[in-house]
């Protein structure tokens, strides 16, 4: 029998944030110990779900003995405080050394973690543990596409595997995958054989969704790379900006059975595709007043309007005010928003149902998203902002919490605002369900991502905009104060010749 140790650390880190990450934002989202992590986890959309749907089975048929580790998650936000990340390893390295000895290790992580101490955290723990296990224990891992790769984390594991969708609706897959390569290797049928490769590009927030034609040429490359015997996995990198790291940008990664050249001609191949298509990936940005126009001029149409800087899903706050507030000024039609604001949401509270409350709303977490907007409201109804999710959405998360939430009507427009006490990533419609809201009732739906909304938001918009509005996840690179990510890259600098090794 061999036993199989299963742990996670996932963090998308944004350096552009003042406000760091904290331990309790971790104990805020994810933060699971030991056996209860299959209780919470094993019916999940998540990679950790695939894990377990996969291993399980095995455990019941006597092949393996899992021992499920840790698996610690923080919405994505500011870097990593020293002393949470001190925490987090120490949480890691504690389980392992109390677990038995194991034969085997499946990882989930991001791969755009960042601490205060160490740019590349994921290759920090993920070594860590490969210190702790020795060399000839497989270990297996999976990584969200969004990761800065580095040649740390390669070094570190047997076989990354990331996620082949933007937005994430394949995670469960993933991690169905990740658990049979690693089976095949405990049971040596297979010697996998990993290599990355490095083009000199990154790719901006808005080109990254792998649905787009622009992704055809690259990803039927991947597909058919993967239908080689020999080929047992591969990845493309869309990279993460907004950590501004040496490891910046986006990359490929191939695993083959037993063949270290071979990998290396599969990542290459997959990087220079990248290269060749860059052209397509340059950004199409629409201005905020050109968005609102189209929005106001299509009344036959239901509209996702995409505030792409204050992208909650990359870090950023969730209280900008730039779209919302032309919105309220300039929208023709039932429109909906959801901000981030304690206060307001304390006050509304106060205030109770049914009351006309003057508000300060929005634009209060730093300066980069806005300004505090002024006003007079109607308080519609509280809810304790919980809700569920079973459907297959990106990020793969079953169970939400965005706390106390306050619905409110702006009296001089057509816009109504739900107003949170957490920040929530908006993956979900059951989001305005559970608050009484029918998402088909709006012509335009604000949702502050760029990709990951679309899994849900298609099932009641015909056309969705990705907005250029300022933020801490504004997707114009040359906004960005990116000081020490690699040198040269398209489309910030534009590189006349590149070739893989």
């Amino acid at each position: 029998m061999k036993r199989i140790g299963i742990a996670a650390l996932l963090h998308e880190s944004n350096t552009f944030l003042s406000t760091p990450t904290t331990e309790s934002h971790f104990r805020a989202d994810l933060w699971l110990e030991g056996a209860v992590m299959v209780e919470k986890l094993a019916s999940t959309q998540h990679e950790l779900g695939g894990f377990f749907q996969e291993l399980i089975p095995e455990q019941q048929a006597g092949r393996v003995a899992l021992e499920p580790l840790v698996a610690l998650r923080a919405t994505p936000a500011g870097t990593i405080d020293a002393p949470t990340w001190e925490l987090l390893e120490k949480t890691l390295l504690d389980a392992l050394r109390k677990s038995p000895k194991l034969d085997g290790l499946i990882l989930a992580a991001h791969g755009a973690a960042v601490s205060q101490q160490y740019p590349d955290a994921d290759g920090r723990w993920m070594s860590l543990i490969r210190h702790h296990v020795g060399d000839e224990i497989p270990i297996v891992a999976t990584l969200d596409p969004h990761a800065n790769l580095s040649a740390t984390m390669v070094d570190a594991v047997d076989a990354l595997i990331a996620y082949r969708t933007n937005p994430h609706l394949d995670q469960k897959d993933r991690g169905i995958e990740a658990a049979q390569l690693l089976m095949r290797s405990l049971d040596r049928q297979i010697v996998p054989k990993m290599a990355a490769a490095f083009p000199a590009m990154a790719i901006p927030i808005d080109r990254q969704g792998t649905d787009e034609p622009h992704w055809n040429p690259v990803l039927d490359l991947a597909a058919s790379q993967r239908s080689r015997a020999p080929v047992l996995s591969n990845s493309v990198i869309l990279g993460f900006p907004y950590a501004d790291v040496p490891e910046m940008g986006s990359a490929a990664l191939a695993v083959t059975d037993g063949d270290q050249p071979l990998a290396q001609q599969l990542a290459d191949e997959l990087a220079d595709s990248l290269w060749q298509h860059r052209d397509g990936f340059r950004s199409q940005l629409v201005s905020i007043d050109q968005a609102v126009e189209q929005a106001n001029s299509d009344p036959k149409n239901r509209f996702c309007l995409l505030d792409m800087g204050d992208n909650v899903g990359g870090g950023s706050a969730g209280d900008g005010t730039y779209l919302v507030g032309q919105l309220i000024n300039q929208a023709n039609h039932p429109t909906f928003a959801c901000l981030y604001d304690p206060e307001a949401v304390a006050r509304c509270r106060e205030a109770g149902v049914g009351a006309v409350v003057a508000l300060s709303l929005g634009g209060k977490t730093d300066r980069q998203h806005g300004a505090v907007l002024q006003l007079e409201v109607t308080i519609q109804s509280l809810h304790d902002g919980r809700f569920e999710e079973t459907q297959v959405r990106h990020g793969g998360i079953r169970h939400f919490d965005q706390g106390l939430s306050v619905v409110v009507r702006c009296n001089r427009s057509q816009v109504t605002l739900l107003v949170t006490s957490k920040r929530m990533v908006p993956f979900s419609l059951q989001q305005l369900r559970s608050c009484g809201l029918d998402p088909s009732s709006f012509q335009t739906l604000v949702a502050k991502g760029v990709h990951a909304p679309l899994a849900a938001y298609r099932e009641v918009c015909d056309r969705s905009i990705r907005v250029n509005t300022r933020g801490s996840t504004c997707a114009d690179l040359n906004q960005l104060d990116l000081r020490y990510r690699r040198h040269p890259l398209f489309p910030t600098e534009n590189p006349e010749h590149w070739k893989s090794k």
